[in-house]
């Protein structure tokens, strides 16, 4: 495909040739957006149109990500024969294949091109969609396939690191806390569609004969519009099978309509290369969180040899190590953007993203079966032994779950824009100590309700201090982001951008499995406490670094 060439000085019947109409292809050879009149009368049209097909194709990579979320909460519903903590596993999974993914991602746009990667990874989506569908017809389907598909969506958590990297090259840093708040704010919303859309298409059968027979469900459930009574048929296989309606005409709109910035991908060969390249680079994370994964189960699913925290370590340095020694010049490509490890501020927005979207997509993946457990169950003792009992006047996951990853998603372009203005520190600041109160104060609630016979007394904070904490995150999300834009070059920002994306990505493991542990020794309050005192330490990290008198930077 030829490329776009946009010459400032060159002329077309007395005017810039940057100002002239032209045809977009894929590849556009000269781009400088802090040139005030080429982005004016060039560079603007064609990065909207970048941002508007990068954010749906986005959006889908977080809901098939964070669809396990709600699907366990049905399989509960319907009676799948697994135990409660199998179903946390399955978020679990998802989350660590999903921020591994994020590592090799974050330097895919300087290998293969914006336009190739964002087609490539949104392609590689239907995988896990068909895969889900198939397996949920048949409640005799063994654990390992479960655990299997879930792995594969992690392609929807990876693609996060490579779209907010793409986009970063597309807008002159004035711009990039909007641009980048829109991109990763309205994609999280991928989170918040699958738990409405999910529960809202498994109570037809819209896929006719091809998506089989549904189940009925064995205990009430809901959608976003109220409850749905025990003995409901259910097409619990339409949560993978509803996503290839909107994959396709999204990945064929990326091809055709997206763009590859020669400049920011230098590394970039024919597509064919590319798209091979892409494949290359998310098989290396998959091997590496696959082998953390075996480590990590428990008999029979795997070896169980080592905890949550050393598994999220070698992980990630394992996946560090192989792109390292890749061939095919990835490898030597890759040496040059390892130069940001050197950085200390790598290192401190690192933490600081832990912070905001670590919260945000683990909190998004263990609510909707934490509020299930939680408060759809209750103490019961008999004859000296306590146990815990369905309840019937649970308040229903699937209704309410979608709220704080919504307001969460909703609030992060509004984080950028923010900090567009006061400063990303600050906002940090705030936000940071926030989420301090409110995780104190959820936690004291759910040790009251899990204590409680009539645990939906406590519902109502319960879920007004997720969303508090969820709003925090979503303007967090907008000014770390905003504040590694200020601190990084362009070359360097994409890079850092995805790194700090993957590592903060492992959230989505964390917290399942944190509170799902918490939850099963029946001390949910434990794991809230602990987050709490972990928000503690990114107060202190921020204003050390960037908000006290002789700070390094002060307040990117």
């Amino acid at each position: 495909m030829k490329g776009v060439s946009v010459q400032d000085q060159s002329s077309v019947a007395g005017r810039p040739k940057s100002a002239v109409p032209h045809k977009a292809t894929a590849d556009i050879q000269h781009w400088d957006v802090e040139d005030a009149e080429f982005w004016e009368r060039t560079g603007k049209k064609i990065a909207n149109r970048n941002l508007w097909i990068s954010i749906p194709n986005l959006l889908c990579g977080f809901a098939i990500w964070s669809m396990w979320g709600i699907i366990t909460v049905q399989m509960l519903n319907v009676g799948f024969p697994y135990s409660q903590a199998d179903l946390f596993t399955l978020t679990a999974i998802a989350g660590l294949s999903g921020a591994t993914l994020r590592i090799p991602a974050s330097f895919m746009i300087r290998l293969a091109g914006g336009r190739n990667t964002i087609f490539m990874t949104s392609a590689l989506l239907i995988l896990p969609a068909v895969l889900t569908g198939v397996i949920l017809q048949d409640k005799s389907t063994p654990l390992w396939m479960f655990q299997l598909a879930a792995f594969l969506s992690g392609i929807g958590g990876g693609n996060f690191a490579c779209s907010m990297s793409n986009i970063s090259s597309f807008y002159p840093k004035s711009q990039q806390g909007l641009a980048l708040g829109l991109n990763a704010g309205l994609g999280n919303f991928g989170v918040t569609t699958a738990q409405i859309l999910i529960p809202a298409v498994m109570t037809v059968g819209i896929f006719g004969a091809f998506s089989g027979l549904p189940h009925d469900l064995l205990q009430d459930s809901g959608t976003l519009i109220g409850k749905i009574e025990k003995g409901t048929p259910t097409w619990i296989h339409n949560a993978g099978f509803v996503w290839l309606l909107i994959l396709v005409p999204l990945v064929v709109l990326a091809w055709f309509k997206m763009n590859n910035i020669l400049s920011v991908s230098p590394d970039a060969n024919s597509a064919s290369v590319s798209l091979l390249k892409v494949i290359i680079l998310y098989l290396a994370g998959f091997l590496t969180a696959g082998v953390g994964i075996y480590l990590y189960l428990p008999a029979p699913s795997g070896l169980g040899i080592l905890n949550m925290w050393a598994v999220v370590v070698l992980t990630c340095v394992a996946t560090l190590f192989l792109l390292r020694a890749m061939p095919w010049n990835i490898g030597a490509s890759m040496q040059r953007q390892f130069l940001i490890f050197r950085d200390k501020h790598t290192w401190s927005m690192t933490v600081l993203y832990i912070l905001t979207f670590g919260s945000f997509i683990g909190f998004s993946m263990a609510l909707p079966l934490s509020i299930t457990v939680i408060f759809g169950f209750t103490s019961v003792e008999v004859d000296g032994v306590v146990s815990r009992v369905a309840y019937a006047n649970a308040p229903s996951a699937l209704t309410f779950a979608w709220i704080g990853p919504f307001v969460g998603a909703i609030t992060r372009p509004m984080g950028g824009w923010i900090s567009d203005k006061v400063g990303g520190s600050v906002v940090t600041q705030v936000i940071a100590a926030i989420m301090v109160v409110a995780s104190v104060a959820a936690g004291y609630i759910m040790m009251l309700a899990y204590s409680s016979p009539t645990p939906e007394h406590y519902f109502p904070a319960f879920i007004a201090l997720f969303i508090l904490i969820f709003a925090a995150t979503g303007v967090g999300n907008g000014s770390t982001f905003r504040t590694i834009g200020v601190i990084y070059s362009r070359e360097q920002a994409g890079p850092v951008l995805g790194f700090t994306s993957a590592v903060a990505g492992y959230g989505s493991f964390i917290a399942p499995v944190v509170i799902g542990a918490q939850v099963k020794g029946g001390t949910p309050e434990v794991a809230m406490y602990g987050f709490a005192l972990f928000y503690i330490v990114c107060l202190v990290l921020n204003w050390w670094f960037y908000l006290r008198k002789n700070a390094y930077i002060h307040n990117p």
